[in-house]
């Protein structure tokens, strides 16, 4: 008994593939323009954070140091100094890119700027823009 079988050849055809692939980019050109604004926003959260602990830790050494405020490490870079030879701090903060700190010795202020030439800063203002409206949001903390 010689039976014919049908020889039936089971796999995706190339446009069941394409189609996958295609709905594959769509849904990945939607969601890392995400990843990439929540990474933006964990810097700046992060730059927040240290910006207070650092100002807690500032205040902390003027008040046991009569009212003098540690000095600057030079051109406003901060306070690091004094504040890690006397045990405020471990080391000097690590600012997320783009970060920098402005540091007045003669009033003991810490504040923070981003510079935009390393790339578009967080957009805290809900605009959808990196811009120098938000640096002023980053100066104003």
């Amino acid at each position: 008994m010689n039976k014919r079988r049908n020889s039936l050849k089971r796999g995706f055809t190339l446009i069941e593939i394409l189609i996958v692939v295609v709905i594959l980019g769509i849904l990945a050109a939607i969601i890392i323009p995400q990843f990439t604004d929540a990474a933006q926003d964990a810097g700046a959260s992060s730059a927040r954070s240290q910006l207070q602990t650092m100002r807690s830790q500032i205040e902390l050494y003027r008040v046991q140091n009569n009212g003098a405020t540690p000095a600057d490490d030079g051109a406003g870079a901060g306070p690091w100094a004094d504040l890690v030879a006397e045990n405020y701090i471990r080391s000097a903060p690590n600012w997320p890119n783009g970060f920098e700190s402005v540091y007045s010795a003669t009033t003991g202020d810490l504040t923070l700027t981003f510079d935009l030439t390393q790339g578009p800063s967080p957009d805290l203002n809900g605009d959808d823009a990196g811009d120098s409206a938000d640096v002023t949001i980053i100066e104003g903390w």
